[in-house]
């Protein structure tokens, strides 16, 4: 899956302790995916978000790289140096809205990858997409953007125009493309479940909506 495979996340190291410029590495590969879903009114400020997410703990890692090597290093730093207004400010902040873009990525693909359909249209992907946006992102949006990505499922591509688009225009058969999703949530999920352990240990989730 030319998309997802094209920069691997590193295999989580047994301390969990992930380092800053590898994520970053690759989870800037990961905004046009947003582009493979179409609805342009609902995802470009999904992966616009996730772009200006992605350069604030890049400009934070880049001020001082061997300070900020790892993600847990930044958070640390973070809550010292702003006190009573974290966890509510800087990379902090932008990791954790960071995370949950990426956990509607990974739950979306993670449905497909589990072959979870609507048995009467199983090309869809509306079933996928609700569960990622229930688990990932709805708790944390108001009344109005509730609505408008709930009515977006019905503008989605077909699973198979998806699965091409991730191959960026190749036809490939499903199931190898179904193999490379899953390559993919075998590196990035373990990445990503560290990292919401991190923030639950570190009490620094917030539960605003946006």
């Amino acid at each position: 899956m030319a998309l997802l495979l094209e920069h691997e996340f590193k295999p989580l190291p047994a301390d969990k302790q992930i380092e800053t410029l590898p994520f970053l590495e690759a989870v800037a590969h990961l905004p046009p995916f947003f582009d493979c879903l179409g609805t342009p009114i609902v995802y470009s400020p999904v992966k616009a978000d996730l772009t200006g997410n992605i350069k604030k703990i890049r400009a934070v890692y880049d001020s001082n790289p061997a300070k900020f090597k790892t993600l847990q290093n930044i958070l640390e730093v973070e809550k010292e140096l702003h006190g009573s207004a974290w966890p509510k400010t800087g990379a902090t902040l932008a990791l954790m809205w960071l995370k949950r873009g990426l956990k509607f990525i990974l739950v979306l693909l993670q449905s497909i990858s589990d072959g979870e359909r609507d048995e009467e249209h199983p090309n869809l992907i509306r079933v996928n997409a609700l569960k990622a946006y229930e688990i990932a992102l709805k708790k944390y949006h108001g009344w109005m953007l509730q609505k408008l990505f709930t009515g977006s499922v019905y503008a989605l591509p077909y699973k198979s125009d998806l699965l091409k688009a991730l191959e960026k225009g190749k036809e490939v058969k499903e199931e190898e493309s179904i193999e490379k999703i899953h390559q993919f949530l075998t590196r990035a999920t373990p990445i990503l479940d560290a990292i919401y352990e991190m923030y639950t240990k570190m009490n620094a989730e917030l539960s605003y909506k946006a």
